[in-house]
C-alpha cells in the first residue's frame, strides 16, 4: 500500500507525458527494467530509494504516509563570511531558474525590505548591503569602516545573474511604506558609528533614489511584467512565491537571508490563494491616477532626503 501511494503521488508530480519509469529510473540511476519491477510491484523500494525519490521530487514522507500536517522544507546555509554570502546568491540562482526565465514565470515578493534582487550587483548600494550582512550574520564584527571594506573586498558579480533572472519574468512585487526604512536606517546607523563617510552616505541615499524612480518609470499601465502594489495594511515579511502553471516554490525567511523552501503543492497553493487574497486589498500602483501614484513615491523620496540631510548633519557636527 504505502508504494503504491508514493508512486501515485510521484505520478500526481512528474509532466503528465512523462513517463512513470523514466522518471524513477532517472530519480535512482537504475535501468528502464529495475523501475518497471517497482512500478509493477514485482520488487520493492529500499528505505534509501524511497528517501531518495521524497528527496528528488519533493515530496513529505510524513504528510504521505501519516496524514500529518508536516510538510517537507529545504534550509539554505549559514552565512558567516563572504564567500558564504557569494554561495549563497549562486545557490539562490539555482534554486529560482529550476522555474524558466520567461514570461510564464511569476514572482510575487512581500517586500518587507527592498527586495534582494535590487542590491546584489556591483554598484555601491550593493556593496553596502553585502557590508551590513557580514556585520549582521558574521560571528566576529568586522569593525571595519565601509571604506576600508570597499578596498580589502573583491567585487563578486555573481549577484547579477539573479538580478538578471528577475528582470526576465513577471513580478508582482506589495510594498508599503516602511519597505525602505531598514536600509536608510543601516545608513544611518553606520554613519554615527563613524563607519561611512559623508560622502559615501549621500551617495547611498541618492542611489535608493535612482533606485525607485526607476521603479517609478517601470510602474505604468501596460506594463504587465512588473506591477507595483502599495498596501497599507500588512506587515510585509520578505516572502516569495515562485512558479508557474504546472508547480510553485515557496520561500519563508527565517533569519536575515535564510530561507525554508518547500514545493509542497498544497502550501504552495495557500500561499498563492494568501497573495491574491492580499492584491485584492492593495493598490496597484501601475493603473492608480496619477494623484495616488505620486503621493506613494513624493512620500519615498521626501524620506530618503530627510535621512541624507540627517547623514551630512552627522558628519558636520
Amino acid at each position: 500500500m504505502y508504494q503504491e501511494k508514493l508512486i501515485q503521488e510521484i505520478q500526481r508530480k512528474i509532466d503528465a507525458t512523462k513517463s512513470i519509469i523514466e522518471a524513477i529510473a532517472g530519480a535512482l540511476d537504475i535501468s528502464y527494467d529495475a523501475a518497471h519491477r517497482r512500478i509493477s510491484m514485482k520488487s520493492k523500494f529500499s528505505i534509501e530509494e524511497t528517501v531518495q525519490l521524497a528527496n528528488h521530487f519533493s515530496l513529505s514522507l510524513d504528510k504521505l504516509f501519516q496524514n500529518s500536517d508536516h510538510i517537507l522544507v529545504k534550509r539554505t546555509t549559514e552565512i558567516q563570511s563572504f564567500n558564504d554570502l557569494s554561495n549563497y546568491l549562486e545557490n539562490s540562482f539555482k534554486s529560482l531558474t529550476e522555474f524558466k526565465p520567461n514570461l510564464e514565470t511569476s514572482l510575487y515578493y512581500s517586500a518587507k525590505d527592498i527586495p534582494i534582487f535590487y542590491t546584489i550587483n556591483t554598484g555601491l548600494l550593493s556593496r553596502f548591503k553585502r557590508y551590513v550582512w557580514l556585520n549582521l550574520l558574521s560571528p566576529d564584527e568586522l569593525e571595519v569602516s565601509f571604506e576600508s571594506f570597499l578596498s580589502k573586498t573583491p567585487m563578486d558579480n555573481r549577484g547579477q545573474k539573479l538580478n538578471d533572472y528577475y528582470s526576465s519574468i513577471r513580478v508582482k512585487e506589495i510594498w508599503n511604506d516602511t519597505t525602505i526604512n531598514s536600509t536608510l536606517q543601516q545608513i544611518m546607523y553606520f554613519s554615527q558609528a563613524g563607519l561611512l563617510t559623508a560622502d559615501n552616505g549621500k551617495i547611498l541615499c541618492d542611489q535608493i533614489k535612482e533606485l525607485v524612480f526607476s521603479l517609478e518609470k517601470k510602474c505604468i499601465p501596460n506594463n504587465d511584467q512588473y506591477q507595483l502594489y502599495y498596501h497599507e495594511l500588512l506587515i510585509l515579511n520578505n516572502n516569495v512565491l515562485v512558479g508557474n502553471k504546472d508547480r510553485k516554490s515557496l520561500f519563508v525567511p527565517h533569519t536575515m537571508l535564510g530561507y525554508f523552501i518547500t514545493n509542497d503543492t498544497d502550501t504552495c497553493q495557500h500561499a498563492s490563494n494568501f497573495y491574491q487574497h492580499q492584491l485584492k486589498n492593495s493598490r496597484l500602483l501601475n493603473t492608480a491616477g496619477t494623484r495616488d501614484k505620486k503621493m506613494f513615491f513624493n512620500k519615498i523620496y521626501q524620506k530618503i532626503d530627510l535621512y541624507k540631510a540627517r547623514v551630512m548633519a552627522v558628519n558636520e557636527i
